[in-house]
């Protein structure tokens, strides 16, 4: 895998993320490794730094174990790749079962985080979290916004990590 700039290769983010999802890597309260897919994220500077948000709906065990965590990792399959193991991580809950296991997937240790990346991908992204925001309804404006994304009333919690390590699989 080759190290890249923070913002080198953001065009496979926002193609896995369009066309099936990423996988997003927690640690429980255990230290087991929860991967999610996710379909949301935004890769830009916050607060003088390279930031990636995630979005996890508090329904979401995920959401529990972002609470305690100080890292998570974003792992970005090639378009096509992986799609049955998108398809049970963000279908299945960690509260359940071990989804890495199920899913057949292989964590490799992180280079700059406890938190380890999902082998198999083109895209790695290690982050230490630097800030969390729970939405609120009432904070949403935009009524069509709620409307479609929110009918349960379930918002995200918006998770700030400070990009430490990019990298590309050598194929990528």
């Amino acid at each position: 895998m080759r190290r890249i700039e923070w913002n080198e290769r953001a065009g496979l983010l926002r193609d896995g993320l369009s066309s099936g999802g990423a996988f997003l890597v927690a640690l429980d309260e255990s230290g087991r490794a929860n991967p999610m897919t996710i379909g949301w994220a935004q890769v830009g500077i916050v607060w003088s730094r390279p930031i990636l948000t995630v979005y996890v709906r508090k329904s979401r065990y995920t959401h529990r174990c972002l609470q305690q965590a100080d890292s998570f990792t974003v792992s970005v399959p090639r378009s096509g790749a992986l799609d049955q193991a998108l398809a049970l991580c963000g279908s299945k809950s960690g509260r359940d079962l071990d989804k890495m296991q199920a899913a057949g997937l292989t964590p490799i240790q992180g280079r700059s985080v406890s938190t380890p990346v999902i082998d198999g991908c083109v895209l790695y992204y290690e982050c230490r979290i630097v800030g969390r925001t729970q939405q609120e309804l009432p904070d949403l404006a935009a009524r069509d916004v709620i409307e479609r994304y929110y009918p349960k009333g379930d918002p995200h919690l918006a998770v700030y990590g400070e990009i430490l390590s990019a990298y590309v699989a050598d194929r990528a």
